[in-house]
């Protein structure tokens, strides 16, 4: 069984950058696609990115494509987003999760088994 755990939300003005880190333990993920999601006060959890089992391919959502950049070290069992040019919308409690059913990234929410506790991520305007 693997455990994710979120670190870096915080609380930055609209224009500014966050980094994201998940680290797993119990075991490797490496063979695992890794993804991020995103849940506003009053909305559905939705996908923000996902990233394969070697880092080859990348998924975004349309509404973080060429602000926020995913990235995985296998080797440090770590997957971290990178989040610039945030505006309030993004405002959201942040989880990272890992599929176990496949190693290639994907939006799809019902292919992710395991999921941290989530980080927070305020952008005032």
């Amino acid at each position: 069984q693997v455990q994710l755990t979120e670190s870096g939300g915080g609380l930055v003005q609209a224009g500014g950058s966050l980094r994201l880190s998940c680290a797993a333990s119990g075991r490797s993920f490496s063979n695992d696609a890794m993804g991020w999601f995103r849940q506003a006060p009053g909305k559905e959890r939705e996908f923000v990115a996902s990233i394969s089992w070697r880092s080859g391919t990348t998924y975004y959502a349309d509404s973080v494509k060429g602000r926020f950049t995913i990235s995985r070290d296998n080797a440090k069992n770590t997957v971290d987003l990178q989040m610039t040019s945030l505006a309030p919308e993004d405002t959201a409690v942040y989880y990272c999760a890992g599929s176990k059913t496949t190693p290639w990234a994907t939006s799809q929410r019902e292919q992710y088994a395991y999921w941290g506790q989530g980080t927070q991520v305020t952008v005032s305007s």
